[in-house]
């Protein structure tokens, strides 16, 4: 039985993987963590990481950037290893992410669907050969008007993926209202969409002379994000320290 704290147990993701925690005989939430210690839970819920003195595995993150840092520090002092889910991080965070990864186990990823995931491994095989065919790349993302980040982290993720398989570097272009020319070759276009009740729409549109290749994931509920965050909580949970992916979880 893998034992987890939930941080950030009263945002939407929260719930969703409370929820399904619960039909898991696997796995159990044995203490939560919001900033106002509010709770409708069953387990005990803490107002930070420093605050929480329950045993347990591994800690899922879907909270805010803002408190990822002091999560971190208190993750590393306790031993924990962490799921880090929240998105949005600046530069400086991510280089103590990095640091603190020498310390604990962190799995991060900027999505923690399998079909995304998937996803990037398909176009880290078809973009060097379309991209060598001539074909320009262009990535468009659809979000809830309550997202406060753009370009979501997961169109960076497959811009990512996309640019690791190429032989040349190809620059992100997220606005071309400021210049007028032709699209230059070594670019991908990343564009961002806020609206509704979007949950996450990612397309990656290959457009080649007199033909297009559209590479498509819907997610229609946040559960397609809690089942991949159980499931790296039950894999993370007694590795050694380092940086892991959704990767590692689905090979």
């Amino acid at each position: 039985m893998t034992r987890v704290i939930m941080h950030g147990c009263n945002g939407r993701m929260g719930h969703a993987i409370a929820g399904l925690i619960e039909e898991d005989q696997d796995i159990e939430i044995v203490a939560g963590v919001d900033a106002f210690g509010e709770s409708n839970y069953s387990f005990p819920v803490f107002k930070s990481m420093e605050e929480c003195d329950v045993l347990a595995d591994a800690v899922i993150d879907f909270s805010n950037a803002s408190a990822v840092d002091g999560l971190l520090a208190a993750c590393e002092k306790k031993n924990l290893p962490v799921v880090l889910c929240t998105t949005g991080l600046s530069e400086e965070q991510l280089d103590n992410v990095k640091r603190t990864s020498e310390k604990i186990a962190i799995l991060k990823s900027a999505n923690m669907s399998v079909g995304v995931n998937m996803l990037m491994k398909v176009l880290s095989e078809i973009s060097p050969v379309l991209a060598a065919a001539g074909f320009d790349i262009d990535i468009v993302e659809k979000h809830h008007n309550q997202k406060l980040d753009a370009p979501s982290g997961t169109a960076i993720a497959l811009a990512d993926s996309i640019n690791a398989s190429l032989p040349e570097k190809y620059d992100y272009v997220y606005d071309r209202s400021t210049r007028r020319e032709k699209r230059p070759k070594n670019e991908i276009g990343i564009s961002a969409v806020r609206g509704g009740t979007i949950v996450g729409d990612h397309d990656v549109i290959f457009a080649g002379m007199d033909e297009v290749v559209t590479i498509s994931h819907r997610a229609y509920s946040r559960s397609v994000f809690a089942k991949g965050a159980i499931e790296a909580a039950k894999f993370l949970a007694g590795k050694s320290a380092g940086m892991y992916d959704m990767s590692d979880v689905i090979k």
